[in-house]
Parts: C-alpha cells; structure tokens; sequence
C-alpha cells in the first residue's frame, strides 16, 4: 500500500501559472526527493544563498531556474540600481504638456531643446514611473506565438570590458495618449494617484486576465491628465528571463484583446468633471461611466464598475481616518525639483 501510495502524483492545480521559491540555507537539495511527488510538476525557482562560488546539488528530473548572488547583481544590476532610478523618476518634474525631443530634460547630461518654452520648463508634479523590460519582451499571447524566440537584447558599451544592458532613456508620455502599463517594474506616488492603482476584477474565476494592470494604467492615465501630473517611462529596465506560456495567455486574454477594442475608445473619450478635484472623485466619475458606457458592451463591466465603487471607499475608510480626502496638488500649485 505504501508503495502504491508513493507511485501516486497529485493532480496538478495551476500547473502553468506556479512556481515554487526555494532558499536553500544548507549545502545541498537532497530533501527535494521527499517533495518530488509534489514538486516535481511544478518549475521551481532555487536562489542558492551565501558564496555564489559554492557548488550545491539538486536532485535530477526537476524543472528548475537556478539564481545566485552574482545572477541577483546582474538582474537588479549594479550598474542599474533599479529602486534609485524609480525614486529620481519621481522626485523630477514631467513634462506632460510639451514634448522635449531629448528625452527627460530634468536627467543628468540632458536639457530643454531649442524651442522649448521657457514658460513650461517648470514642468509638472510625477506621479508615477514605469519601468520596462530586457530580454524577454512584455507580449500579448498572439505576439507571443509569432515571435517565439524574439529578445530585447539592445545593448550600449561604455567599453569593452562594461556592457550596460539598457537603453539610456525615460521620458514623459504626452497629455492624452494612453499606454500600456506593466505592473511588474512600477513606482507610484501612493500620496497622489494611489486611489487610482485598483488593477481591476480579472484573474481567476473572471472573464479576463492579464489586464489587470492594463486596466490601472488606463484609470490612471486619465486621472493624471486631468490632474496636470506626469507619467514618465523608460529608465529603469529588469532582466526578464522567462516567457510565460502564450496558450495559456491566450485563455485569459481572449476577451481582453477583443474587449480593448472598446475600452480604449472610452478612455480617450473621457473628460472628467472640472468638479472632481480629488484622485478619489475622478474614480468614482470613471466608475460611473464605466458602467454606464462598457456595461453595454458586456456585463463584466458592470460588475468592475461596482469593484472601482468599493475599493474607493475601502482607501477612505483604510487611509482617510480623519473623514478627508487625498487632495493632491494640482500641478500648478506646486514646483516639484530635484
């Protein structure tokens, strides 16, 4: 009977969507044999602790990733110290209304180009900075399918012995043009366009996946045009090594892609009461016409409608003690320097 009982593998449950983390803090993963019926299913992700010149060994048959010290330097980069960039991003004006052709004008070696007026070179309040990716591209599961082995490997030498994996470059995405934002390497300024950082009811159980952050960068896109603030992208970028599965994207983004088709329109079209002076109060107005403008194209809208409604007044009751909004500057009121 044990031995039958040891032959047995469980069902796996979100086979393509797990991985398993394991820290090793002894010499070797000879304990993984005692998991093998469980973990032997999944893809594991091992970071190997202490000296990275150490040699451990892992039981044979496992799919696994293997990271050590040098690998979390060359990802998280000494030369890109992705936390810093973010903060910078931050603490630097934007430049939402008026394209400056050399990038971020606020940024070390660059400035306002000739033409420039001098009026706009205050700039506006950041609100949030997002980051992208090297190597494996951030890509819809069609894409996915049709470039398989397609890499962002776009390199800069400083010299031959000091490769910098990025191109050198943030800027500010323009007063009414959306973007797609990835959650996967975002800063934000919680203080001011936190309310609007709600990613949305998708995931298990809804009728769309891999949207969720889509859905917050398009909120919070609107409500910081609306506000004066600046969204900036570009600088930093994180080594991205594994590609996600494109069949299983492609089940939680088949509404999504024929679902964008509408929603973007929508977002373009909006134009937030001058009334709505608070993060909280453009959401809410976004809300309303989310259920009363995408609730026709499907009644999953209706229903996202009404998680906007409750996580609005989940912020004020969690960070609103006092019965106050978050009022946030608006981007003329306050100049904002490095």
């Amino acid at each position: 009977m044990s031995q039958l009982y040891s032959s047995m593998k469980p069902t796996p449950v979100l086979k393509d969507e797990l991985d398993i983390v394991v820290i090793p803090t002894i010499r070797n993963l000879d304990f993984l044999e005692m998991w093998r019926p469980f973990f032997e299913q999944y893809h594991l992700i091992i970071v190997k602790d202490g000296d990275p010149s150490r040699t451990i060994n892992i039981p044979t048959g496992f799919d696994y990733e293997l990271y050590n010290r040098n690998d979390i330097n060359r990802i998280l980069g000494k030369e890109i110290n992705a936390l810093e960039q973010h903060i910078k991003n931050l603490l630097s004006p934007s430049t939402p209304h008026f394209f400056n052709t050399l990038y971020d004008p606020y940024s070390d070696g660059a400035d306002f180009v000739r033409g420039y007026p001098f009026s706009m070179r205050e700039g506006a309040i950041t609100a949030v900075s997002h980051g992208l990716w090297l190597n494996v591209p951030d890509y819809d599961a069609p894409t996915q399918l049709v470039k398989p082995l397609e890499r962002n490997s776009r390199k800069v030498y400083l010299s031959i012995q000091l490769p910098i994996l990025y191109v050198d470059a943030v800027m500010t995405i323009p007063k009414g043009t959306l973007f797609p934002m990835c959650g996967m390497n975002l800063a934000f300024d919680r203080e001011l366009i936190g309310p609007a950082m709600y990613f949305g009811l998708m995931g298990d159980g809804q009728l769309i996946g891999r949207y969720d952050d889509m859905w917050a960068g398009w909120c919070v896109k609107v409500i910081c045009d609306h506000m004066g603030w600046g969204v900036k992208t570009g600088l930093p970028y994180i080594w991205h090594s594994k590609a996600s599965n494109p069949f299983v994207n492609l089940r939680k983004e088949y509404n999504g892609i024929f679902w964008q088709e509408e929603a973007i329109p929508f977002f373009q079209s909006v134009t937030l009461p001058k009334e709505c002076d608070s993060v909280q109060q453009c959401y809410m107005e976004l809300a309303k016409l989310v259920k009363e403008k995408l609730g026709k194209v499907d009644p999953y809208f209706i229903k996202l409608a009404d998680g906007m409604v409750t996580w609005i007044e989940a912020w004020e009751e969690l960070n609103a003690p006092k019965g106050t909004e978050t009022n946030a500057p608006n981007a003329k009121d306050e100049k904002v320097t490095e």
